[in-house]
């Protein structure tokens, strides 16, 4: 526990743009990549995967998705693997500074609602509303994952 609490008040001294980026529940701020989302005013249902595969490598089904700006939706996630992952959704500068802090830091837990973590065999959900059109990343951040392929893309197109 003493570790966890120097790691989180490193993080939040250290990277003041990570925690305004990454934390927003907590801020209060808006994210480019948009808000938390009313689920009853979700349009579409996502359905991503998350496992690994017999050659190693650790991948997200589907990949990419495409998104309406505007538009409210509930990304259904699965974890089909037999280890922990994550599903973060963000600006790429933000998965990669995040990435960053999570090799240093592997244990370190996330209350945000543009993420979850699950244990194999779990399942969850996050819904979103997409306010920003552009280019988005999701990556699982676990020090190890994004570099075996665990990383997609989202583009939100404008209205």
């Amino acid at each position: 526990m003493k570790n966890y609490v120097l790691a989180l008040a490193l993080v939040t001294l250290a990277t003041p743009a990570l925690a305004a980026g990454n934390h927003a529940s907590g801020h209060g701020e808006k994210m480019a990549v948009g808000e938390p989302g009313d689920k009853a005013k979700a349009t579409q249902t996502i359905r991503v995967t998350m496992k690994e595969t017999d050659d190693g490598k650790m991948i997200f089904t589907p990949a990419v998705f495409n998104v309406r700006k505007g538009q409210t939706v509930k990304i259904a996630i699965k974890n089909a693997g037999a280890v922990d992952h994550e599903f973060v959704l963000d600006q790429e500068d933000k998965i990669l500074e995040h990435k960053a802090v999570m090799e240093k830091f592997p244990e370190m837990e996330h209350d945000d609602p543009n993420s979850i973590r699950l244990p194999a065999g779990q399942s969850g959900e996050i819904v979103w509303k997409f306010t920003t059109d552009g280019q988005f990343k999701f990556a699982c951040l676990i020090p190890g994952h994004y570099e075996a392929g665990m990383h997609g893309d989202v583009t939100v197109a404008g209205k």
